[in-house]
């Protein structure tokens, strides 16, 4: 369900009546202090979903930046995720204490498996049930699982997972994971949204960007957005952070939905996840 038309209140309703923002901040690569500004930046345009993981070595900044930025702990939702190193059922528990720490944070609105860890993502995820059931996360996940991941999860879990955060743009448009996973009322969301830049230039893109008077950029997130996804582009410039969120006073027709659907070329900027047996 989406509601609202800006980038602080256009919500997605999550499989167990939680509501996220339908745009956040990504903060990958934004290491240590390189992820307050951004994070400030985006508070102070109207974003109200932070992204951020164990592995980011940046959730100190992250939590600080949302102390001070003056809006309150509740209406912002925040992500983490437990890193591969880190999983199994206690030591993921005591991963999600350190992450919580470091953000000067006492509970977290999402909590999810970074990569599905052979041998670990399953007792990692009973961990993060442990949690969701004490309270101390709103919601729990998975990123980077593909079909086979999910249907083993589903075998084993107790509390279905809410969102699969995956890679996801024009360029790289996993139509079978993202139907799978919308027939289970898992919701997408989508890192990378933006190929890092890679394919901005490309002409199709560029004449449907042309046509909206918007940039490639935010067709690009548009496009994540009428698909169902929920997503979250990465920058550090605050012209891009803003440009970014002004994404929900235009649509994209039928005809440029599908034009941009034939982008797909299996564009990947991280690790496949199916090297993970």
């Amino acid at each position: 369900m989406v509601k609202g038309h800006g980038a602080s209140d256009v919500m997605l309703r999550l499989n167990n009546g939680v509501e996220v923002p339908a745009l956040g901040l990504g903060t990958y690569k934004l290491v240590g202090e390189a992820a307050y500004a951004p994070v400030r930046a985006a508070l102070g345009c109207g974003y109200r979903h932070i992204d951020t993981a164990s592995f980011y070595e940046n959730e100190e900044a992250v939590g600080r930046a949302v102390r001070e930025s003056g809006v309150p702990r509740e209406e912002v939702f925040i992500t983490s995720k437990v890193w591969n190193t880190e999983q199994g059922f206690e030591e993921t528990l005591n991963a999600f204490d350190r992450t919580l720490q470091r953000l000067g944070m006492d509970h977290l609105d999402l909590y999810l498996v970074h990569w599905p860890v052979p041998g670990k993502r399953l007792e990692t995820y009973r961990a993060l049930e442990r949690l969701y059931e004490e309270g101390r996360v709103r919601a729990i996940g998975v990123s980077n699982f593909t079909v086979r991941h999910l249907e083993e999860l589903y075998g084993a879990c107790q509390v279905m997972p809410a969102v699969n955060q995956v890679e996801m743009s024009p360029f790289l448009y996993q139509k079978e994971l993202l139907e799978h996973c919308r027939g289970r009322n898992v919701l997408v969301t989508a890192f990378s949204p933006l190929a890092r830049g890679q394919a901005l230039g490309d002409p199709v893109l560029a004449e449907v960007a042309a046509r909206h008077r918007r940039s490639p950029a935010q067709v690009m997130i548009r496009w994540c957005l009428q698909k169902g996804m929920a997503v979250i582009p990465r920058s550090a410039d605050p012209t891009h952070i803003k440009e970014n969120a002004d994404v929900f006073d235009f649509s994209l027709a039928e005809e440029d939905m599908a034009r941009l659907d034939l982008l797909h070329t299996g564009l990947r900027t991280t690790t496949d996840p199916d090297i993970y047996e």
